[in-house]
């Protein structure tokens, strides 16, 4: 047989066939961005109920390194980049090999990718608890540890668009442009946000100020919600939505509408977070407007998302998988939809500042990023390591667990955000504040925070019965998990145009 190079991993030509080639897939790389994002959704979501008890109880304040104000940055960074990250990268290392018909272009690259990014997020919680930060929300992490990110992010870019290059699949399907278009955009907003002058090993400032950092800031901001939160979710759900549902996407020209649409607009709606700041208005309006018109290609992703279960809908009795992703793509569009709403200005002078906000943004994470990085786990676990789930009815108690905390917080977040937007803006009959005492704000939304905690403990409770299934899965897989090997059209045949 005829031996072939096109990959780290070897590709052997199938006996009888000048064009056909034998080739493998990277599944242990997956497994470890699985196993990652498991881990680090625990840690993050654990963060989360302590900050969630710190704001209620202060005694919960631990020291001058476990603070509210230095846990809520981890927090953040815990779950967006951590667990929503790690999980990004599994389903993008998993459903890229299949539809490109190509194992990933080089298996050192991605493990510099895996543990280099592993490298970074424990940095981050070593450095964030310390005090050193850039202050610039979504982007606390100090400039060594920003030139890492560049350097794993271009690894990772590298990689994928190289195996994109040796493809052996001629059509690129939607998955593969969300992805692409994560890529893209963050390593550009990851660079243009983190530019500054170093001042030692671990201080630097920005080298934008005030208004123009304060654009900058949410320009990327607001577009890493867009494409590190939305768009390789999206691509994730056009994968393994139709997979699960074993049903056809309910229209692909509605997902080429949708990508393009999306990607455009988005980008321009990051100066809706500074309403009546000393943003020029016209900014604030543009945000405003392009934020209502991504209403419509949000709803569309939505659409194509629940309309693809047609004529499977039964299947939701027995899959905890399809549970997952429709409460998912259910809370996309109920975030999608009221996004546009807070940057309304009128509905924002309410808002703005309040817990609303909180709710809003926890309804996204956790409802949408959380449930379908939860399902694509359930799905990817028998697959990954050739056994059956260990225990479907525990994967039924998460689900219904989780939807439950997530309900308990984001009611009791929209109560006190609307409650504090009214206390603060209300006037008695002289025209003065009615309550210019901030503390009588506290007072009344701190019932809200305990039903918040309660909210915040059975999530973290779903994320535990996620770690025993794991577990338990694992453990009565086979020592062996050999890579799984196809064949296909070797990449230079498969770029001819197809025949009719």
């Amino acid at each position: 047989m005829e031996q072939t190079r096109t990959t780290p991993a070897s590709t052997t030509a199938a006996p009888g066939s000048s064009n056909v080639q034998l080739f493998s897939y990277d599944e242990q790389i997956v497994r470890l961005f699985v196993l990652a994002t498991v881990i680090w959704g625990f840690v993050g979501m654990l963060v989360g109920v302590l900050i969630a008890l710190q704001l209620p109880f202060w005694p919960a304040n631990l020291g001058e390194y476990l603070t509210f104000g230095r846990l809520r940055p981890l927090h953040t960074n815990a779950v967006i980049f951590a667990f929503a990250g790690n999980a990004i990268f599994a389903a993008i290392y998993y459903s890229t090999q299949r539809l490109c018909k190509a194992r990933m272009y080089s298996d050192l690259m991605s493990r510099i990718h895996f543990w280099g990014w592993q490298a970074i997020i424990v940095a981050a919680a070593i450095t964030l608890p310390l005090g050193l930060t850039t202050s610039k929300e979504y982007a606390e992490l100090e400039w060594p540890i920003d030139v890492a990110i560049a350097v794993v992010w271009i690894v990772f870019a590298v990689n994928f668009f190289a195996t994109l290059q040796r493809r052996r699949e001629r059509h690129m399907y939607v998955a593969l442009w969300f992805y692409i278009a994560t890529i893209i955009t963050v390593a550009v907003l990851h660079v243009g946000n983190s530019l500054a002058l170093p001042v030692s090993f671990m201080k630097s400032y920005p080298i934008y100020a005030g208004v123009q950092d304060a654009l900058v800031q949410w320009w990327y901001g607001h577009n890493a919600v867009a494409f590190f939160l939305t768009t390789p979710f999206l691509g994730l759900m056009y994968y393994f939505l139709p997979k699960a549902a074993e049903r056809p996407v309910f229209s692909y020209r509605l997902s080429i509408v949708h990508f393009w649409s999306l990607v455009f607009i988005y980008i321009w709606a990051g100066p809706h977070h500074l309403n009546y700041t000393a943003v020029p208005e016209w900014a604030v309006t543009l945000g405003m407007l392009f934020s209502v018109m991504l209403w419509m290609p949000s709803w569309g992703g939505m659409i194509n998302g629940l309309f693809t279960l047609r004529g499977a809908w039964h299947k939701l009795r027995d899959s905890v998988v399809l549970k997952m992703f429709v409460i998912g793509i259910t809370f996309y569009g109920m975030s999608t939809f009221e996004g546009p709403m807070l940057s309304v200005k009128s509905v924002n002078a309410l808002s703005h500042f309040t817990d609303w906000t909180i709710g809003h943004v926890h309804s996204g994470a956790l409802g949408w990023n959380g449930f379908m990085t939860f399902g694509m786990i359930y799905w990817l676990l028998p697959r990954l390591w050739r056994t059956k789930l260990w225990s479907e009815r525990l994967a039924n108690a998460h689900f219904w667990t989780g939807t439950l905390g997530i309900l308990l917080y984001v009611l009791a977040m929209y109560a006190s955000g609307i409650t504090q937007g009214l206390m603060w803006r209300a006037f008695d009959e002289a025209g003065r504040l009615m309550y210019p005492d901030f503390m009588e704000t506290v007072v009344q939304i701190v019932p809200m925070y305990w039903v918040r905690l309660i909210g915040g403990l059975l999530y973290l409770s779903g994320v535990v019965m996620l770690m025993v299934n794991v577990y338990m899965t694992i453990r009565q897989a086979p020592k062996s998990l050999p890579d799984p090997t196809f064949a296909a059209p070797a990449p230079a045949a498969a770029a001819q145009p197809a025949a009719a």
